[in-house]
């Protein structure tokens, strides 16, 4: 009988936002001091087995930092060098939605298949995406190269729930975008969801407080509640927080920049 496969999980930083402020994050924040400036974290994340390595989400480039104007470090495929993943030779990224800073890296994962919900793929590519609550939210050519990469057959487009590997499932929670998916991945530790921006900061999904960037404020309830009931080993990583460098252990040599979640 073939033993489950069990998983760690990295989280590498490629930047952060150091211009927000509460008021900008949380949805309807009474008595939060909207003007408070409050630091984004940016990730991508690795799923290590002893077969392969998945890789969630790819990030943004210096190229689309030159108009979104964050303070970019290294391009995500780059920065996952720092721990020995060539993006070239990754055969499996997931991409949790579409929005810019998570979509942008892609061309460098040149023998991967992209995971993505169907819904997704749909929505930024239909009647509402060019209207401007959403379409401030992403860069036009990643929709196109996430066409074209659909044409090319190597886009795996799924629709709910969906295993990637043993051990590796993605389910779609709306909220975020009506195609945001949330990645499950069974670890020592037990099971631990990657929320990506199903929960941005802990805040949101700890203490039940909307972000303020959606297409659906039930639908992120609901997926706050999913991801709890689902995460046995008690963690729900936020996307962007930088408690996550405080909760999580660098990895020695890379202080700052990659952190072990499990």
């Amino acid at each position: 009988m073939t033993e489950p496969t069990v998983h760690e999980i990295y989280g590498v930083k490629f930047g952060q936002n150091l211009t927000g402020v509460r008021g900008h994050y949380f949805l309807g924040a009474d008595g939060d001091p909207h003007d408070e400036p409050m630091r984004l974290d940016y990730y991508v994340w690795v799923i290590r087995s002893a077969d392969q390595d998945i890789v969630v989400d790819a990030g943004f480039t210096a190229e689309t930092n030159r108009t979104r104007q964050r303070d970019h470090w290294e391009d995500p495929s780059r920065a996952l060098t720092r721990i020995g993943v060539d993006a070239a030779e990754v055969p499996v990224v997931i991409l949790s939605h579409l929005h810019y800073d998570h979509c942008g890296d892609v061309d460098a994962f040149s023998a991967a298949t992209f995971v993505v919900q169907e819904e997704e793929m749909a929505f930024w590519t239909g009647r509402f995406a060019p209207r401007g609550e959403f379409v401030r939210n992403i860069e036009v050519p990643d929709i196109q190269r996430m066409v074209r990469l659909n044409f090319e057959g190597r886009v795996r487009m799924v629709d709910g729930v969906h295993e990637v590997a043993d051990g590796v499932w993605v389910q779609k929670v709306g909220g975020h975008t009506p195609g945001m998916q949330a990645v499950f991945v069974r670890t020592a530790q037990g099971i631990v969801v990657l929320a990506s921006d199903s929960s941005h900061f802990f805040e949101n999904v700890e203490e039940d407080k909307p972000f303020a960037v959606h297409a659906d404020v039930i639908g992120m309830y609901r997926a706050f509640d999913t991801m709890r009931q689902a995460a046995t080993s008690g963690l729900v990583i936020a996307g962007h927080d930088p408690l996550i460098a405080e909760r999580f252990p660098a990895v020695p040599g890379q202080e700052g920049h990659v952190v072990r979640i499990a």
